[in-house]
């Protein structure tokens, strides 16, 4: 039985390993990614160095923290987006930047750390951090910073923070010193600068005329493979792809409130028109039934919206207005209380945070204590200085500078600007607690304080369900080949996304539509959703019509875009053919012209750096043949812009010569080195294999 037992354990585990390899296979298949590739945790690679999610994730999450607090904007799914690329971008640069600097052997050496950190000119990331009462670097408080630093009491978080400051300090030294190796090989010489200074300043003066593309119709072109192919292999660099693009068809269903939600939201919002106006405490009456539970703060006229701009200034307290509709929402406003009030205080602050406190109430009393020592005779920039978390402004004896009404967060924004000038006061904000003080007021005018009670109008469950419902049986019908025909049956428009990349967050007519990319880029071309997307109030239903991927693309996944620069194309031909007949036996372009059945038309005082004919748009090879030219030569035909020209040059007007350059070569070197930093990363990017697996993740 012993035996049996231990044999029977072997064959069970053989079988389960035998049943999870063919699950692991099937998921491989049916996701087309390597389970073996080791990819499972990566976002994504940089000429084999690999990127694991949860470091970029980290970093994602930093920025994302930098964004909040520095906008103080809600996060949209377009706003996630744009932190998600410029966090990717960043990162890429940092990868390939570091490959080159150790490339290179570029260090930064222990004595050039010291005096980036405490040597006679610091770096300016330090000196920004270390300031005096006048705004100047104050070497002595960097100091005393770096001597507590070394001692007993120097709390954990902060030297930690202080070595990932100091090693971020590195790494940007590190890549200034690539970057300055980069620029100082760049090199204007006086021929650069006299072909510089020509370019603006010769003058040409010649005559031309053009056959408009406009003048053949577009019904009169047949195009050919043989054009497109033509024209495809003539501009193939043009269609590389930096990343896989796809591209996607969907019929939506309207989920929007119905006649009978309107009327439900607006019965409930009337029920409690009743309440509101007999209600004693207006704030809390918001904030138990108004779904955006706004701040009771004073405003000033232009800053609420304009249907209570233009009654609550000239109404009586209690005054209510509505119920009305505004930006999705039905609305009640009452006005609370009204004032003159200044327009722009000058303050200061003491911020401190309750966390670090002990607690919102040892904070308080803390402040009340610094609020005693300064009407005691301390100086309140003193304590600011010693004791304000804020070390922006407490750096400056809490500073806040003059500031308009609305400018800071509603709590404390309400408080300086109800506050008497010179009375020290506490209040309470989502930042903590602050300690304030006006200093100076200035202007006046009125103010109200404005209740506003919202309720949104959102379609009801009923709503959403028989729309739902209709989706879903779209859905249910769907073969492989008939999402056309099904969709004209149920007389629904079908819509286009197109060239959508993996990480993009809204499309054309989708404001979120994560998900639905998301399914797309893990779906085979011709698929169709296997289930119903909610996108605010569309339910949606998807199919992939296109999948471009990474590198040059082929003809036929660029014929659509392409199709109206071949028929420019073969309408320049056919002008060219036009001119070149005309051309045959013609002396002057005025005869050239007169059988081509066009005008001629002179220009004056052209110069190279501003290839613009007059009255229509830049003529890059026309303005350049013509600087190549000899004087009273007709050209061949040449294909332009609006259309094709054949140029006769009359004249140019030499400048003044350049006897010196210096001033012309350190601006072209001024702008050559702007530019080198752009293009060098540019460069680093287009050359490295990059793998970007955001799709999978984000």
């Amino acid at each position: 039985m012993g035996f049996l037992r231990e044999r029977m354990g072997k064959i069970l585990a053989i079988v389960i390993g035998v049943a999870l390899l063919g699950f692991i296979a099937e998921e491989v298949v049916r996701s087309g990614s390597s389970f073996f590739r080791g990819d499972a945790n990566d976002i994504g690679e940089v000429n084999g160095e690999k990127i694991p999610y949860v470091k970029f994730s980290e970093r994602l999450e930093q920025s994302t923290q930098q964004f909040k607090q520095q906008s103080g904007q809600n996060l949209t799914p377009q706003i996630n987006s744009y932190i998600q690329e410029t966090t990717w971008n960043q990162y890429l640069t940092e990868l390939l930047l570091n490959k080159e600097i150790d490339r290179l052997g570029l260090i930064v050496g222990g004595d050039e750390t010291t005096s980036m950190i405490s040597g006679n000119n610091p770096d300016p990331q330090i000196q920004r951090q270390f300031v005096g009462a006048d705004g100047q670097f104050d070497k002595a408080k960097l100091n005393q910073f770096l001597s507590y630093l070394q001692t007993p009491k120097a709390d954990a978080k902060q030297i930690e923070a202080w070595g990932d400051f100091v090693k971020q300090l590195i790494a940007a030294k590190r890549q200034q010193k690539y970057m300055t190796l980069v620029t100082n090989g760049l090199y204007v010489n006086s021929l650069d600068a006299q072909d510089d200074y020509l370019a603006k300043n010769k003058l040409a003066n010649f005559k031309y005329t053009v056959l408009d593309y406009a003048s053949i119709p577009d019904a009169n072109i047949k195009l050919t493979d043989a054009d497109y192919s033509n024209y495809y292999n003539e501009h193939k660099p043009e269609f590389k792809n930096q990343q896989e693009l796809r591209s996607f068809e969907y019929v939506s269903f309207n989920a929007a409130p119905s006649k009978d939600d309107t009327a439900a939201v607006k019965s409930q919002v009337d029920k409690l028109l009743v309440d509101f106006k007999a209600t004693p405490n207006d704030s809390l009456f918001v904030q138990i039934n108004s779904e955006t539970k706004p701040q009771l703060v004073y405003q000033k006229k232009g800053q609420l919206e304009p249907k209570l701009d233009s009654v609550m200034f000239s109404a009586d307290k209690g005054f209510i207005y509505g119920p009305y509709l505004s930006n999705g929402s039905f609305k009640i406003a009452k006005l609370i209380d009204s004032r003159v009030g200044p327009d722009s205080v000058k303050a200061r602050h003491i911020l401190l945070n309750p966390t670090t406190e002990g607690g919102l109430d040892k904070a308080l009393a803390k402040a009340d204590s610094l609020k005693k020592l300064i009407e005691g005779g301390r100086p309140f920039a003193e304590l600011a200085k010693n004791f304000s978390i804020d070390k922006a402004s407490g750096d400056k004896g809490g500073d806040l500078g003059t500031f308009g009404r609305g400018a800071m967060v509603p709590a404390f924004d309400d408080a300086v600007f109800s506050a008497p000038k010179g009375a020290l006061k506490v209040v309470t904000t989502q930042f903590g607690v602050h300690l304030y003080q006006v200093e100076e007021q200035k202007g006046s005018s009125k103010v109200v304080k404005v209740a506003v009670v919202d309720k949104p109008l959102t379609a009801s469950s009923k709503t959403q369900s028989a729309v739902y419902s209709k989706a879903q049986s779209f859905l249910t019908s769907l073969t492989n080949d008939n999402f056309d025909a099904q969709a004209k049956k149920a007389n629904l428009p079908i819509k286009n996304a197109e060239d959508v990349s993996g990480t993009s967050a809204s499309v054309l007519g989708l404001d979120n539509a994560r998900e639905i990319v998301k399914w797309v880029f893990k779906s085979e071309k011709g698929a169709f959703s296997d289930q119903v997307f909610a996108v605010g109030d569309q339910y949606v239903i998807a199919r992939v019509s296109a999948i471009k991927p990474k590198g040059i693309l082929p003809l036929d996944a660029v014929k659509k875009q392409i199709e109206p620069a071949v028929r420019i194309q073969v309408k320049g031909k056919q002008l060219s053919d036009k001119f070149q007949s005309a051309l045959n036996g013609a002396s002057s372009i005025d005869q050239v012209a007169q059988k081509a059945g066009s005008k001629v038309t002179p220009l004056q005082n052209i110069v190279f750096a501003n290839p613009v004919i007059p009255g229509s748009s830049a003529e890059y090879k026309v303005v350049g043949t013509v600087f190549g030219s000899q004087p009273n030569k007709l050209s061949k035909p040449i294909e332009g812009q609006q259309g094709v020209y054949v140029i006769s040059l009359d004249s140019f007007t030499n400048p003044a010569q350049l006897t010196n350059n210096v001033r012309e070569k350190q601006t072209l070197g001024q702008a050559l080195s702007q530019r080198s930093q752009g293009q060098v990363l540019d460069a680093l990017k287009d050359k490295a294999n990059v793998k970007d697996n955001r799709a999978k993740f984000l």
